[in-house]
């Protein structure tokens, strides 16, 4: 049986609470998303220390027990980067592999796109490719409209009162709202996630991520370093917030990169399908990496 502790790492300034199991050189990191914490990858962290790698799951900067930093500038996408490259730095790690969902799937791709450490795979769960994401924005109606509360996010107050009220109700009804399987988002999941929102100064970090990254996809929109990393994509089809044509038009960007569609499943891909995700990444390791 795979235990998994709970202690905090010292990394590029900050002090960040980690859930982590295995041993080893050989390094998972999994970044989670928003409105998430390293508590999403529950079900993950156990496969991945069977399957030999020492797996740390942290909560990103500004998340639960990480430290807040208080600028909006804090929370921009390379000093993101900057965090992961200290975490497989300080694990000792000579193998890479890097797991991101939603937020931390844009984090991911940016750190294989920079190439800012050698990575052995690349698993990304329902957040596209920034360049396809730029594209899917000019071109796709229904993306545009989607992704309205990006724009939203870029008020002063309004979003962290709506996001906190009435005990974060909003944060857990991201999770009840959004998904087809409603059961795998009973109280006790969604109450960690409240929990997390109402920590002073949690909600206003939490949303720096989108204020702080306002030039992102203008930024990775053109031309971009191609990713020659073993890349495994999984995507939930129900995905309210990502379009699925967003699945789409990866030659130009991605060397080397497996599809796996999961229908019936929403943008909470890895807590609302586990067994289904489960059995995607056991395959696809077991026979690339």
């Amino acid at each position: 049986m795979v235990t998994v502790s709970t202690r905090q790492i010292h990394a590029n300034g900050l002090t960040f609470t980690v859930d982590e199991a295995g041993t080893g050189d050989d390094v998972a990191i999994l970044l989670h998303g928003f409105p998430e914490s390293r508590f999403s990858w529950r079900h993950q962290i156990p496969l991945l220390a069977a399957l030999g790698w020492r797996v740390i799951a942290p909560d990103l900067r500004g998340y639960g027990g990480s430290d807040r930093p208080p600028l909006k500038r804090d929370y921009h996408i390379d000093h993101l980067v900057e965090d992961v490259a200290a975490l497989f730095d300080g694990a000792g790690a000579r193998r890479r592999l890097l797991v991101g969902h939603d937020w931390g799937a844009m984090v991911a791709w940016v750190f294989a796109m920079d190439k800012r450490l050698p990575l052995d795979g690349l698993i990304i769960m329902n957040v596209p490719h920034p360049a396809v994401f730029a594209h899917a924005i000019k071109t796709v109606p229904a993306q545009r409209k989607k992704s309205w509360y990006v724009g939203f996010f870029q008020l002063p107050f309004l979003p962290e009162w709506m996001m906190t009220r009435r005990k974060a109700q909003a944060v857990a009804d991201a999770f009840s709202g959004m998904a087809v399987d409603k059961s795998r988002f009973p109280s006790e999941v969604t109450d960690v996630y409240r929990a997390n929102a109402l920590v002073p100064g949690a909600m206003t970090a939490m949303i720096n991520y989108y204020r702080a990254n306002r030039d992102l996809i203008g930024r990775y929109g053109g031309a971009t370093p191609l990713i020659e990393v073993p890349t495994l994509m999984v995507w939930g089809e129900d995905d309210t917030a990502i379009d699925i044509a967003c699945t789409e038009g990866y030659e130009r960007y991605v060397a080397d990169l497996t599809l796996k569609l999961l229908p019936g499943v929403s943008h909470w891909v890895q807590q609302e399908a586990p067994e289904k995700v489960n059995i995607v990444l056991k395959d696809w390791i077991g026979s690339r990496l």
